[in-house]
């Protein structure tokens, strides 16, 4: 079998959770690999067959969705060369974890394809959203990685096309402990201004920075470069996990059984869809890193109970379920599937 396997590079999420099933997608054939965008700070250790600019969504330090740069990579002209020129025609399997030009080479063609992660399970409306929903961010949500096909993630199964998450297997053979301080990840903002709200805290804090080469020591925060393994040995150890409210690492903190806190990214609604779901579970959401942030942290650090989840699917289970309930499509239901305008 012949797998065409696309991985948005949008966010660090993709890419681990990526790397994670890659062992088991090879058990059922060949996997050639699409990565599309560039706004990620893990390299994928594997062959890469294609590569595009893709068509992703950036924010800036400040958390707002960066509208210049976003339209600066939408670039019809090359979006829509690099799908018709993309063969996903030669491939018995194709999987978008939320990829623009793999989905519209698939419409174009009239390709079946699975819509594979946790991007998809946001095609049911029993998933969690924030009070006011948002009509530009439904609409990405619905159509931005359209298949013929979705199997979901998220932290639960709210519907019956959705898995729990996928955990690492570091993660899962982790033995945590707990050392006293703070692991951060919030790529959405400065250095300075994450030294400014947390150098006032009687907290240890290890904030993990993009822009950081080498380890630097602020007082009582220790600035780290952005690396997985060193990412996931912090968490072990950590006492809690503040960082954004996107998908991968949120499940793992819970895994792990941290004291967890989340602050979405402005501008990106599926972490707000998110900070929904995660408040639901009991878990601390603060809008941003604001003049509040320090009573919040105290009476949050005070609190005893913690959210824990534990998946009842192993990867290999997921995947096993992945390949069993994938099918292809007749021209007809392509049809009704894939907008008017692509397959016309």
């Amino acid at each position: 079998m012949k797998i065409f396997y696309a991985v948005q590079a949008t966010g660090n999420g993709h890419i681990s959770r990526a790397m994670e099933i890659l062992p088991y997608l090879k058990q059922y054939g060949e996997v050639d690999i699409f990565l599309s965008g560039s706004n990620s700070s893990l390299r994928m250790e594997t062959e890469i067959k294609y590569r595009s600019k893709g068509v992703c969504f950036f924010y800036n330090q400040s958390g707002s969705i960066g509208y210049a740069k976003t339209l600066k990579q939408l670039a019809p002209l090359r979006v829509f060369r690099e799908a018709r020129d993309l063969p996903v025609h030669q491939y018995d399997l194709v999987i978008n974890d939320f990829e623009f030009i793999t989905s519209l080479a698939c419409a174009m063609r009239k390709i079946p394809s699975v819509n594979f992660g946790h991007h998809a399970s946001f095609r049911s409306d029993k998933v969690p959203r924030p009070e006011k929903k948002e009509a530009l961010g439904e609409w990405i949500l619905a159509n931005f990685g359209r298949a013929s096909q979705y199997i979901g993630l998220h932290f639960q199964s709210y519907d019956d096309f959705i898995l729990p998450p996928i955990i690492r297997k570091t993660i899962r053979r982790a033995e945590p402990i707990d050392k006293g301080y703070i692991t951060v990840y919030l790529p959405a903002y400065s250095d300075e201004e994450l030294e400014k709200r947390f150098c006032k805290i009687n907290s240890r804090f290890e904030v993990f920075s993009r822009s950081l080469k080498q380890p630097l020591r602020i007082g009582n925060i220790r600035f780290l470069p952005v690396d997985q393994d060193a990412f996931t040995k912090s968490m072990t150890n950590s006492h809690a996990i503040i960082c954004g409210a996107g998908f991968e690492t949120p499940a793992e903190a819970m895994y792990l059984g941290k004291k967890l806190m989340v602050m979405p990214v402005k501008g990106q609604y599926e972490q707000k869809c998110n900070a929904a779901a995660l408040q639901k579970m009991g878990v601390t959401v603060l809008d941003s890193l604001n003049n509040y942030f320090e009573p919040v942290f105290n009476e949050w650090m005070s609190e005893t109970e913690m959210i824990k989840i534990r998946p009842d699917h192993s990867t290999r289970a997921i995947i096993s379920y992945l390949m069993h309930c994938s099918h292809t499509r007749s021209e007809s239901d392509l049809d009704l599937l894939y907008p008017e305008w692509v397959i016309g």
